[in-house]
């Protein structure tokens, strides 16, 4: 049997600034992440009670709340776009799932959001170091 070990971060409220509306239109209050990180069970099956032997997921957390307020973005996919990129900059991270919504999307209510999955393979072409033409 395989030992699959994740790390689930939720509803993280994001400060950032998404998306061109017209008047009138409903403007998003809240752009929420949810990330689920795939990492080797042995960083999470520890024999002793140490940082060293787990994930250390906080500078990533950190980096995520960065990228979401440095800039203003057109599209959610682009916000994505970049916090995958900060996640392959973590060996340990296998694969991930990341879903970002937006919040309310008509009268008040209503979440519209985008998910995206990305396999080990994925993950290793960010990896990848890029070579100048």
């Amino acid at each position: 049997m395989t030992t699959n070990a994740c790390i689930e971060l939720k509803d993280l409220k994001l400060l950032t600034q998404i998306g061109s509306y017209a008047p009138g239109a409903i403007i998003p209050k809240q752009h929420l992440l949810d990330l689920t990180l795939w990492i080797e069970s042995k960083l999470v099956l520890i024999s002793e009670d140490v940082m060293e032997n787990v994930f250390d997921y906080d500078p990533l957390v950190v980096e995520i709340e960065r990228l979401a307020s440095d800039c203003y973005y057109e599209t959610q996919e682009r916000l994505m776009t970049r916090i995958v990129q900060a996640c392959a900059n973590y060996s340990e991270i296998q694969s991930l799932e990341i879903n970002l919504r937006k919040l309310p999307v008509s009268a008040g209510s209503g979440s519209l959001g985008v998910r995206l999955s990305i396999d080990q393979t994925t993950l290793d072409g960010f990896r990848a170091p890029k070579l100048s033409s």
